[in-house]
């Protein structure tokens, strides 16, 4: 039912494995089985051993039934368990943070980076069936259609401190959760019934984070997702290179907000979103287990400029979703290029974006800013941070 190296959930010491960077990946399991996988800075004050999840779980509810919408083709999850998920929990109660006497949090010791099953899963925690090689059902057509919710839902914890977020980490953090990030990509790429997988990470209480503690989440969905469906049409229907294509564009145009050696962060030609920045890697590369070390170690300081420049443009820290688009496991590896979308509906220090009619309704956008004057601003941003 795990697809990892298996381990004793009893165990103190954890099997380990070494990741890049330094980075050392320790694998156990929670009191109920869910898995929790420890990824240790490089330069860790932490020694081996790991305590054990003696709390007493109720067992883990049912996996959610998806039902697909006829009039889009959608598979939508119906996953009621997450009702009772917490929501703004005190500080001395926070789940992510280390086990007190307490405080029976969902991670027994104090970590680094830690990265679990999550409890109230949208996907999970049933897989798929191996056999099943379906990429999508866009043939069928019947009314009442439904399956299994399978896949997993991980939660990423950056820290174990109680407050901040990705960009409030240092470089080495930063880099040891790429490494997390990876890794789990690459593992749960080969798992049965995953079509696409997806981190991400929500901050503010505006974009409805319910957890003050520093973390992201992954999904791993059992379809490809509706944005990929139709990014996968567009590519079919243009010339090459699409991505290659837009970078060249971007890099040559006003809308750049910072440059590396092998990553380029523009505002897009198109930007819905007040704040909209994307991220793409100057060579073709379908996801983050694809990356080499080298963009690794570069993405780290890369991608904490962006987010602190996103940060300094307003007195109080900005909520945003931070999107990892990558490929689907088994198609478009050669064309979906890995990119990050961080996106924000703050449009002025005291106003946000509220997606109403023509946007929630109609898919029909209508920008609030230009796009050549938000990255204006969030170049001046950008150059005021240090690391």
């Amino acid at each position: 039912m795990f697809p990892s190296d298996a381990a004793d959930p009893t165990a103190e010491t954890t099997p380990s494995a070494r990741l890049g960077a330094g980075v050392v990946k320790r694998v156990t399991h929670l009191a109920d089985g869910r898995e929790l996988i420890y990824y240790d800075d490089p330069d860790t004050t932490l020694g081996p051993e790991r305590a054990a999840d003696t709390r007493v779980l109720d067992a883990r509810p049912e996996t959610a039934t998806m039902r697909r919408d006829v009039l889009t083709g959608d598979w939508i999850s119906i996953a009621a368990a997450r009702q009772g998920r917490a929501f703004l929990p005190p500080a001395e109660l926070d789940p992510l943070a280390p086990q007190t006497p307490s405080n029976p949090s969902e991670i027994p010791s104090l970590y680094d980076v830690a990265v679990f099953e999550n409890r109230s899963p949208s996907f999970g925690p049933a897989l798929g069936d191996p056999a099943d090689a379906r990429d999508d059902d866009t043939g069928d057509t019947a009314l009442g259609l439904a399956r299994p919710s399978v896949g997993r839902c991980e939660v990423v914890c950056f820290s174990h401190e109680r407050t901040g977020s990705f960009g409030t980490q240092s470089v080495t953090r930063a880099r040891t959760v790429i490494e997390a990030w990876a890794d789990r990509t690459r593992v749960l790429s080969e798992v049965p019934g995953i079509r696409q997988v997806f981190p991400f990470e929500n901050r503010g209480e505006a974009i409805g984070v319910t957890l003050q503690h520093p973390h992201g989440q992954i999904y791993t969905y059992p379809y490809i997702t509706p944005r990929t469906q139709r990014l996968l049409e567009q590519i079919d229907s243009t010339p090459p290179d699409l991505f290659q294509r837009i970078l060249e564009f971007e890099q040559r145009g006003p809308r750049v907000v910072l440059r590396g050696e092998h990553f380029t962060a523009f505002v897009p030609f198109a930007a819905r979103w007040p704040i909209e920045v994307h991220v793409l890697p100057h060579r073709h590369v379908p996801d983050l287990a694809g990356l080499t070390d080298a963009e690794r170690d570069e993405l780290a300081p890369f991608y904490l400029r962006l987010l602190r420049g996103v940060d300094a443009l307003y007195d109080t820290p900005t909520p945003y979703i931070a999107a990892w688009h990558q490929a689907p496991v088994r198609v478009g590896r050669d064309t979906v290029r890995l990119r990050l979308e961080l996106t924000s509906p703050r449009r002025a220090a005291d106003r946000l974006k509220f997606l109403a009619g023509s946007e929630a309704a109609m898919g029909a956008w209508i920008g609030d800013l230009v796009p050549e004057t938000a990255a204006e601003r969030l170049r001046a941003a950008i150059e005021g941070v240090t690391l």
